[in-house]
């Protein structure tokens, strides 16, 4: 991968879930020298600032929390994005909650003939509002890329669906709704869970993952990294922890294997909450995965 021009964008959403606070994830990101870590590796760094995000709705739709809002701010995301990579840069998406990533793959997706997505997450996030167990909108990123759930969500950007489910690869999954795991079946998404990481080790796990991408004819890929797909030893600091995840250096190894396939195009990291954190560690672990997985190696 070349030295590139990186462009980071703020989006301190926290509407697509309950727990306050995650919308100082990008302060904390920041706070934690993502911009010079990145500028130390050569790359020109322009930090364009935060996404302004509204106020909680005070309507009682319980399927789904903040819908009006949420939908307005990815929107803004989305064009952003999308001029970004009109402009040759490669956008870092700073979150905020995993709903932010509607807009961010709204903005890259005509962008590209054939994007591909890795979802590294504890999660699947392809519940709808029929399926969802909590109304939660950043468990429904993933379903409404791929063209599921509400239209206003689904057409941002006045298209859909943003990306195939077969150009999706999921590592690190282990929370899957009933629901989303027949979605999986049905729409053929990729799915590298705990289980196969504790199989096949995380090197042959991201061998698969890229040859499948290789193999799909895939002309980008972006990253979307929710800190939760780490175990919660690592990042304290997010919403919805989930024992029993990726480890520390399996998730440097994952994207310093992406650095060296040099298919990445983009990249967000999310669901960094400081209220929940000891000392920043989440915000550290994010930044040092963003080192990684732009160039950082440890000889």
């Amino acid at each position: 991968m070349n030295k590139l021009n990186i462009s980071i964008i703020g989006v301190p959403m926290d509407l697509g879930q309950n727990r306050r606070g995650v919308d100082m994830g990008p302060s904390a990101i920041r706070y934690a020298g993502v911009v010079e870590r990145l500028q130390e590796l050569g790359h020109s760094v322009d930090d364009v600032g935060d996404i302004a995000i509204g106020r909680r709705e005070t309507s009682q739709n319980t399927k789904l929390r903040n819908l009006e809002e949420v939908v307005a701010a990815n929107t803004i995301l989305a064009n952003r994005v999308h001029d970004i990579i009109g402009e040759g840069n490669f956008p870092i998406v700073l979150g905020g909650d995993h709903s932010i990533a509607i807009g961010t793959l709204a903005g890259l997706a005509d962008r590209y003939e054939n994007l591909g997505v890795i979802w590294y997450d504890a999660h699947a996030d392809l519940n709808t509002a029929e399926t969802s167990p909590t109304g939660n909108i950043h468990g429904m990123p993933l379903a409404v890329s791929i063209g599921l759930g509400h239209e206003e969500l689904v057409n941002i950007r006045d298209f859909a669906p943003k990306i195939k489910p077969e150009n999706v690869v999921i590592i690190g999954a282990r929370s899957v709704d009933p629901g989303e795991r027949e979605l999986i079946k049905e729409k053929g998404i990729k799915v590298f869970s705990m289980h196969e990481i504790d199989k096949l080790g995380m090197s042959e796990v991201m061998t698969q993952a890229i040859q499948y991408f290789v193999d799909r004819k895939v002309d980008g890929v972006h990253l979307s990294l929710d800190l939760d797909g780490l175990d919660p030893l690592y990042t304290p600091g997010v919403g919805t922890p989930v024992a029993g995840g990726i480890s520390y250096r399996e998730s440097h190894l994952a994207m310093e294997m992406l650095y060296a396939s040099n298919m990445i195009t983009s990249a967000e990291f999310v669901e960094v909450n400081p209220i929940l954190d000891e000392k920043n560690k989440t915000a550290d672990v994010a930044v040092g995965l963003m080192g990684s997985l732009l160039g950082e190696s440890l000889i």
